[in-house]
């Protein structure tokens, strides 16, 4: 058995230590901004520390930017984004896998090519369509395209495959429906995938800025990552700190799921990327 010598490891961790730090100090800074006021910003832009930390940029993010709707907004169409990806994602991946039905070869096939078309080329057309339906400057409007991405079924049917099928059998010998299977054998032994689904459909679904940006025609639909723009502006001039604090906010999710989650969501993209 080769052992790694301690020569080579302390480098290795020197190494992972160092990229680490340059990858944090851009969130440090961002942090310590946050407490910043304006005239600090255009006195010495580059200064770590505040003078003093005040919470006013957090006060002012809230009471005059009405960020606290725009919150609501993003919290309202992740969760749903989350719960469909996660149930649809599910259904996709078990039949994809598990089930024969005619014309399965040419079904996954396009979920690929759904994955390499840009988002771009499929941005008017998703814009059309909502137009046609009546359902311009709704949530509806903005979490539609993302209720069920390619990624997530990719997801579930690599990570389906790893479920046995003689789990399957057995149910099915024991008289249970295709619907319980999914339910009760199917989904337990799916938590690292289901994980993975849900913390990528949910950075998807707050992040998106542009879909949102041009769907939502008034600011009591903006989400997030919108009302932010619109809300650290006044007057024409960039509000550095209010917009540093609500980038702050809008961190906060996602650092909670992801230390949650975060082991479930590691074993499930080795395992999905295994299969």
């Amino acid at each position: 058995m080769n052992k790694t010598s301690p020569t080579r490891l302390a480098l290795t961790y020197t190494a992972l230590t160092v990229i680490t730090v340059l990858m944090l100090l851009p969130f440090v800074w961002v942090f310590f901004g946050s407490f910043k006021t304006q005239a600090e910003f255009f006195h010495d832009p580059g200064a770590w520390l505040p003078t003093s930390f005040q919470v006013q940029n957090y006060v002012k993010l809230f009471t005059d930017g009405g960020f606290g709707t725009y919150m609501a907004n993003s919290i309202i169409v992740a969760v749903v984004v989350v719960l469909a990806n996660v149930l649809f994602a599910a259904m996709a991946g078990y039949a994809l896998a598990k089930l024969r039905f005619r014309g399965k070869r040419f079904v996954f096939p396009l979920v690929i090519v759904s994955m390499i078309v840009p988002y771009v080329a499929l941005f008017v057309p998703q814009f059309v369509i909502v137009v046609q339906m009546g359902l311009v400057n709704t949530l509806i409007a903005i979490m539609l395209p993302l209720l069920v991405m390619p990624l997530s079924v990719f997801i579930m049917r690599q990570f389906a495959h790893g479920v046995p099928f003689e789990l399957m059998e057995a149910a099915r010998l024991d008289g249970a429906g295709e619907a319980r299977i999914f339910f009760r054998v199917f989904l337990p032994l799916c938590g690292p995938g289901l994980a993975t689904v849900a913390i990528l459909s949910f950075l998807s679904a707050w992040n998106n800025f542009l879909w949102p940006l041009v769907v939502a025609q008034s600011q009591d639909v903006y989400t997030a990552p919108v009302g932010l723009a619109v809300a650290s502006q006044a007057s024409n001039t960039i509000n550095f700190g209010v917009l540093l604090a609500g980038s702050m906010v809008v961190l906060l999710p996602i650092l909670i799921l992801f230390l949650f989650l975060q082991k479930y969501f590691i074993q499930g993209v080795a395992t999905a990327g295994l299969k």
